[in-house]
């Protein structure tokens, strides 16, 4: 597959790369690193890379603007995106071909052709595992830049290689970009500084959550009290990993309001959630999902099946 989809960039004279709303740093590590790469080994071509811009990745990088014209004959890959509702910007269907490359569960098997690994810890594992498949057949060359984007991305799918996820292949494939000419500060700064503000709301879900004897926690993160924090949504979302310090926590669910919906961010130690997720109009991987729910109601009910999940766990 990757020689397949190797052979099919070099056919196209343009290419448009999307990825999923509300992206996140493996988002644009995959989708910008890989275009970053193709420019690197095909300067001739056009290459862009389409979505709504989140300000909190701009340390990364910024998206491309682009016609719809831009599509005519155009190759499209999609990365690090599920299904064809989360793709960012829904244009992916004009160009000539689709190309899927992701690391999540393949219940939607959109494009023409895709390439699905769920072991790779991230999309921007992927995207250099096709470098590296680049460089055998077609003398690829790896910039600086994409280096420094797929390493985003990989720091960030891994919470900094702690997930379950990372394996020996990621930590040999980080070891190689980090011989590239870039600076790692610069990355895990603008990944996890923070703002007072948000260190406040984090002290907030620290004192606030809820955790019942099987480890199934929750905390609720209303529209007035993101208002009382001068907080986001989108910056609230950062601050869904911060309860797996918690000693004998097993998972949880982070519930973030927003103007008509409510965003369920699960996560866990051992259970698989993604199948929860699903249940409400959501999915991801199995122990990192996300789903929507449209009232507190039913929230409650993705807090109750999270604690049977956990229940049934430990028995």
């Amino acid at each position: 597959m990757k020689r397949q989809i190797i052979d099919t960039i070099a056919q196209y004279d343009t290419i448009v790369i999307h990825r999923h709303v509300r992206p996140d740093p493996d988002a644009y590590g995959s989708q910008l690193g890989l275009k970053e790469l193709i420019l690197a080994n095909y300067p001739e071509k056009k290459v862009y890379a389409v979505g709504d811009h989140d300000t909190s990745l701009s340390f990364l990088a910024m998206p491309d603007q682009i016609s719809d014209d831009v599509y005519k004959d155009a190759l499209v890959i999609v990365t690090d995106t599920a299904n064809t509702e989360r793709v960012d910007d829904q244009r992916y269907t004009n160009g000539k071909m689709v190309i899927k490359i992701d690391h999540h569960p393949n219940d939607d098997a959109y494009g023409d052709f895709r390439w699905v690994d769920t072991n790779a810890s991230s999309c921007s594992e992927m995207i250099y595992e096709l470098f590296e498949e680049g460089k055998d057949v077609a003398n690829w060359k790896l910039s600086d830049t994409s280096a420094r984007l797929l390493f985003a991305g990989i720091v960030g799918d891994t919470g900094r290689f702690q997930f379950p996820s990372t394996t020996v292949k990621t930590f040999k494939i980080a070891g190689e970009l980090i011989t590239y000419n870039f600076d790692r500060n610069q990355i895990f700064d603008g990944m996890y500084e923070m703002d007072r503000k948000l260190l406040n709301l984090q002290g907030y879900i620290y004192q606030n959550f809820e955790m019942d004897e099987n480890g199934a926690a929750y905390v609720k993160l209303t529209k007035g009290l993101l208002a009382e924090f001068d907080a986001v949504p989108s910056e609230a979302s950062l601050l869904v990993g911060c309860l797996g310090s918690v000693k004998n926590i097993c998972a949880w669910v982070v519930f973030i309001e927003e103007e008509d919906q409510i965003r369920v961010r699960l996560r866990s130690k051992g259970p698989v959630i993604n199948t929860l997720a699903k249940e409400f109009n959501g999915g991801g991987h199995p122990l990192a999902s996300g789903a929507t729910a449209y009232s507190w109601g039913e929230a409650e009910r993705v807090t109750k099946r999270l604690q049977e999940i956990c229940a049934a766990y430990n028995a």
